[in-house]
C-alpha cells in the first residue's frame, strides 16, 4: 500500500513512531510557543512549520487546546507541551533566548538585524491581539518582520516560516 503521508522519501512506510525517533536523532535546538492563536488552522501552520525545521519542541501557552488537523499530522513527530502559566513557561526555558515575534510594539526592532543564538525560542502570539504586553516585558527579545508592501504584517502562520527560516539560515545553514 502506499504511504500518502507528507514524509520525506526515505521516512516512507515508517511507523509515525519510528519517524519520530529518526527526527529525535537530529533535532535543532529551536523551541516555538504558541500564545493566543485563536485560529485554529494558524496554530496548525505553525506546528507545521516547526515540523519542517526539525524544532526541538513546540510550546502551547495558554488555555486553549489546538485543532490538531490543521498541523497535517506533523504534530505525531515532535514533542508538544500545554502551558496555562507563562511564568512556569520561562523558568521551564530558562537559559534560553526567548524572542517575541509581534508588529504592533513600539519595542520591536526588524528581524533581518537579528543575530540569533542556537537556543532560542520564538514565540508567537494570535493575529488579532497578539502578544501580551505583559508577556513582552519579560522576553529577551521583540522583532518585527519588515514589510515592503501596503500591509503592515503577514499572518502569523507565515510569519512563524519567515522567522523560522531566519533562525535555520544562521545557525542550521551558518549563512
Amino acid at each position: 500500500m502506499e504511504d500518502t503521508r507528507n514524509l520525506i522519501d526515505k521516512l516512507k512506510g515508517l511507523s509515525n513512531e519510528e519517524v519520530k525517533r529518526i527526527l529525535d536523532r537530529s533535532r535543532s535546538s529551536l523551541e516555538i510557543a504558541i500564545i493566543n492563536v485563536t485560529h485554529d488552522f494558524n496554530a496548525g501552520t505553525i506546528v507545521r512549520n516547526a515540523n519542517n525545521f526539525n524544532a526541538r519542541a513546540v510550546h502551547i501557552i495558554g488555555n486553549r487546546k489546538y485543532n490538531r488537523r490543521g498541523a497535517m499530522c506533523t504534530d505525531k513527530y515532535l514533542d508538544i507541551y500545554y502551558w496555562t502559566d507563562f511564568d512556569k513557561f520561562l523558568e521551564f526555558s530558562r537559559g534560553r533566548d526567548i524572542v517575541a515575534i509581534e508588529n504592533n510594539v513600539q519595542k520591536c526592532k526588524p528581524l533581518g538585524a537579528k543575530k540569533f543564538k542556537p537556543e532560542t525560542t520564538l514565540i508567537f502570539g494570535g493575529e488579532s491581539d497578539g502578544i501580551p504586553a505583559e508577556i513582552l516585558e519579560k522576553v529577551d527579545d521583540i522583532r518585527y518582520i519588515e514589510s515592503f508592501g501596503s500591509t503592515r504584517s503577514v499572518n502569523v502562520g507565515v510569519a512563524s516560516g519567515i522567522a523560522m527560516y531566519e533562525w535555520a539560515r544562521q545557525i542550521k545553514l551558518n549563512v
